[in-house]
């Protein structure tokens, strides 16, 4: 953990970080307006998760995305849609056209405990039926055990894999590693955690899979957006911060975007390296933005 931090510069000072996020608390409604509420809207990974899941609700909200820019033509389209990995070809026929990502959760999600061959071969069907998108969890089995290099190995194994699969198909696929931030507890964990998602071929890292106890906070999105930063100085390289788990009302999303801001800069305040991973944000943006009740999605 010391090496990582020595090589990227950085330790968590939690002083500065309590103080930074109260500053940004007290500004939010000098943040909020019509732009960013639909830029927020525009980078939302449109997602359902649920074990009842099947074909038909599935199409049916895929299906909302392509009739939604003629019902409001001002508005923007979300970034993807998120569903399992089964899912993926009925996203994918749904989205035809539209430009929208098929993202889909793979490696064994929300746990990531099996074997790295099924996680693998879990990963590779997704592509291949179809993903543009895949998010996978961080190994904490071995992780929490001090074992980095096999927590690394995974996420580098599932990148290599991403890109031969992708390639193969003529195309690329992004890979965004969740930290499960909830459940590392300190500060210290968490920018251990983003460098080495970071290192092994992330191109996003995200907070939370939204099932545990504790999803995204803006303590652990600060963080990992500061490892980010740092990556960026010392490599060159610009990964993309992902927020998910908890984030449903419109000003829980103008706090997750101020951080974005205020740490990383414009240059990240778009859907190439910032998203949302929501199933409630969109009717609650719609509805903030339009002044009345919307329930769309």
């Amino acid at each position: 953990m010391e090496e990582l931090f020595t090589k990227y510069n950085y330790t968590p000072d939690k002083e500065a970080i309590a103080k930074h996020l109260n500053l940004l608390a007290k500004n939010l409604e000098e943040v909020v307006s019509e732009k960013v509420l639909k830029d927020c809207f525009s980078i939302m990974d449109l997602t359902t998760l649920s074990t009842k899941d099947t074909v038909e609700s599935v199409k049916k909200l895929a299906g909302k995305v392509p009739a939604f820019k003629k019902d409001y033509p001002d508005w923007p389209l979300p970034a993807s849609v998120c569903v399992y990995p089964n899912f993926a070809p009925v996203v994918k026929q749904a989205l035809e056209g539209t430009g929208v990502h098929v993202t889909t959760v793979a490696g064994c999600f929300p746990t990531s405990q099996s074997f790295l061959e099924v996680k693998l071969h879990e990963i590779e069907m997704a592509v291949r039926g179809g993903a543009d998108e895949i998010d996978i969890v961080l190994a904490l089995n071995t992780f929490l055990a001090g074992d980095y290099y096999t927590a690394g190995l995974e996420i580098k194994e599932s990148r290599l894999l991403i890109d031969k699969v992708a390639a193969e198909l003529g195309r690329k696929v992004v890979l965004k590693v969740i930290l499960e931030t909830g459940l590392l507890v300190s500060h210290e964990a968490i920018a251990n955690a983003s460098f080495l998602a970071m290192e092994n071929g992330a191109d996003f890292i995200k907070t939370s899979t939204g099932k545990v106890e504790v999803n995204a906070t803006p303590v652990a999105a600060y963080v990992m957006c500061e490892c980010i930063k740092k990556y960026y100085e010392t490599t060159g390289v610009k990964v993309g911060f992902k927020a998910a788990g908890g984030i449903s009302s419109a000003m829980d999303a103008v706090c997750y975007y101020s951080i974005v801001s205020s740490i990383l800069g414009p240059e990240w305040l778009n859907k190439d390296l910032f998203r949302f991973g929501v199933s409630r944000l969109a009717n609650q943006l719609l509805s903030a933005v339009e002044q009345k009740t919307v329930s769309y999605f």
